[in-house]
């Protein structure tokens, strides 16, 4: 009887053993829990959503009236370029990926996800990569400021040197959003409890076996996208410049192509 009441409960193991420091701050920098890389996001997201958030202020009070009310031309595009940014990677995605995070091993029976390590470094890639994207504002010569777009040849010519900060800052992001999407779709194949067979999975678990497929399609593409941008600015390669035989427009079909992801939100 003794031995029933003090025998160790199975939960006990999910939230103890393998999950990393129980307190502090090294929980939160090595913690390997689902949960709690899903919060990491989500926290993360909102306080991105509040930056993003007072840089689309200071743009609606520049359009109130016409003509310069507070913000100069140059600081008013490098606004729209960070804001755009900004809410895409630092708030939709990283939101997202906080809900997959906590909701899908519990959808679908799994105790954890299959690459706990992994998502953890897929997590504290974001706030590196946002450090790289905030600091181009304070370099010598402007911050980006040719939208969040960055369409080419306009980012590759007139492009500030910042610009190769904002580049790198862009392969991060995709970087921690191809480690997600890998985690995701190995856990959905490999995690299922037994009994959940394909057609009893959660419609929201489907969603994201759709989205991170897609991620994995497209997300090398912008990679070389920006890649082929970096390589115009200091390689003289004319990927996207007509005058070296290149074409503008394919810019805009390999971005696009890479856009095809943000609907399957």
């Amino acid at each position: 009887m003794s031995e029933a009441i003090t025998a160790h409960h199975p939960d006990d193991h999910d939230h103890h053993d393998h999950h990393g420091p129980e307190s502090g701050i090294k929980r939160w920098l090595f913690t390997t829990n689902h949960k709690d890389i899903g919060t990491l996001y989500l926290f993360f997201s909102m306080i991105m959503l509040f930056i993003g958030g007072a840089m689309a202020l200071l743009i609606r009070i520049e359009l109130f009236e016409p003509g310069k009310v507070l913000l100069d031309p140059e600081f008013f595009n490098q606004m729209t370029t960070m804001h755009g940014l900004i809410m895409v990677f630092g708030v939709i995605m990283p939101a997202m990926a906080g809900l997959a995070n906590w909701m899908i091993p519990m959808m679908i029976g799994a105790p954890d996800m299959a690459l706990p390590r992994l998502n953890n470094w897929s997590f504290w890639l974001l706030p590196f990569a946002f450090s790289m994207l905030f600091s181009t504002m304070f370099m010598s010569g402007p911050a980006p400021s040719f939208g969040w777009t960055f369409y080419a040849p306009l980012s590759t010519t007139y492009g500030p040197p910042s610009t190769d900060f904002f580049i790198f800052s862009i392969h991060m992001m995709g970087a921690s959003s191809i480690m997600a999407a890998l985690n995701i779709v190995v856990t959905i194949f490999n995690m299922r409890a037994p009994g959940m067979t394909w057609f009893k999975m959660p419609l929201f678990v489907w969603s994201w076996l759709v989205t991170a497929f897609l991620l994995l399609a497209v997300m090398p593409v912008l990679a070389g996208c920006v890649t082929m941008m970096l390589m115009d600015r200091h390689f003289h390669t004319s990927f996207f410049n007509a005058a070296g035989g290149g074409d503008p427009i394919l810019f805009q079909h390999i971005f696009c192509f890479s856009g095809i992801r943000k609907f399957t939100f």
